[in-house]
């Protein structure tokens, strides 16, 4: 809406020449939804504990360390997408689609996650709507959005497959590549919602993957740094990395509530809403393999998952103590904090090993 307002007015006001510019803009939007998760925080956590007496249902057979816990409320997810949609709309060009697409993915998934919050809720458990009900209607979202993707994209780039290490190169999918979209998006967002298990745990490396792709997304849009790179050059993709600077500034803003010990949770209103988004993006900027890299962290707590429910079913034995991961380690007698804070350095790690695929080529 700025953008749109105020870059008219270049020509007259030398300053307002500064829209032009995706990185001022990426910046406007950090400080923006920042300013506005600080502003709204307050008065969100009273209003959800006013509405959820109780708070979220802790497992009966997660950590002990959990039931001190018992009362926060949930759905803190809410005031991620407040603020970073307030701050897309205020700073983003909205004549670009990927804009609406990407909008629309974390949009759409954050309200099937306000959905089975509300579920778990009102059934005062922690299972909320059934696995088979929400995964439809993750893949009827996923389906739009790759399908609208691939409408707004040549065939060629909208088809291919990059290949991390590899120059100037797609690995053509054909029909293959919408259900691999669609894989990637919903994939992306369960995995976040698994790794939403502690205080802070989950955020940070949301907010570590969205610089990454921010960047990434900055260099893909641009035509001379992606030649430079031997990236895919797609047009228009420069301006997500606003979405991912709203991401970045809503979630500082999350945090400073969601910080040991949380005055709320995010919920699957939050976890699902922007792990939907960091796979959106991967998928239109044509990394998505990368994102399993810098989203490293999150495939391995989704990994600890299958693996600890394979191998029960299949010998009555289980790997871990307990699964996710995370919670594994709690078991083990490490105390949260020591936990979040390790998983945010292998977070770190990751996302520096994912970034070095851009220049090693």
């Amino acid at each position: 809406m700025l953008y749109h307002l105020l870059y008219s007015l270049a020509d007259d006001f030398a300053i307002f020449n500064l829209f032009r510019y995706i990185t001022f803009r990426t910046g406007g939007a950090i400080m923006t939804a920042l300013i506005i998760g600080f502003v709204i925080g307050p008065a969100m956590i009273k209003w959800l504990k006013k509405k959820q007496k109780e708070g979220q249902p802790i497992r009966a057979d997660g950590p002990e360390g959990h039931f001190k816990k018992a009362g926060t409320p949930t759905m803190g997810g809410l005031m991620i997408l407040i603020s970073s949609g307030i701050s897309v709309l205020l700073w983003a060009d909205l004549t670009n689609p990927y804009v609406w697409i990407i909008g629309s993915v974390i949009l759409g998934f954050g309200l099937i996650g306000a959905v089975d919050d509300y579920t778990k809720l009102t059934k005062r458990s922690h299972k909320g709507i059934s696995a088979k009900v929400r995964l439809l209607l993750e893949f009827s979202f996923a389906f739009l959005a790759v399908a609208a993707y691939i409408n707004f994209t040549t065939t060629e780039v909208a088809t291919g497959l990059s290949i991390p290490f590899v120059k100037n190169y797609l690995l053509p999918l054909g029909i293959l590549s919408m259900p691999f979209g669609m894989l990637v998006i919903v994939g992306s967002s369960n995995a976040v919602n698994l790794t939403d298990g502690l205080d802070g745990l989950a955020i940070v490396p949301v907010m570590i993957a969205a610089a990454c792709f921010g960047l990434i997304s900055y260099l893909v849009g641009n035509a001379i740094f992606s030649d430079y790179l031997g990236i895919q050059f797609i047009a228009g993709t420069g301006e997500l990395a606003i979405i991912c600077g709203a991401l970045i500034g809503a979630g500082m803003g999350f945090l400073w509530f969601n910080a040991p010990p949380a005055m709320v949770f995010m919920g699957d209103t939050g976890s699902l809403s922007m792990g939907a988004g960091l796979g959106a993006m991967a998928v239109v900027v044509k990394h998505e393999l990368v994102l399993a890299i810098i989203g490293g962290l999150f495939v391995f707590e989704t990994l600890s998952v299958v693996i600890q429910v394979v191998s029960f079913k299949l010998t009555g034995k289980r790997v871990f103590k307990m699964a996710p991961i995370h919670h594994h380690f709690e078991k083990k007698g490490w105390s949260e904090p020591t936990v979040v804070v390790r998983f945010w350095i292998i977070a770190v790690i990751l996302a520096l090993v994912g970034l070095s695929t851009l220049k090693l080529r």
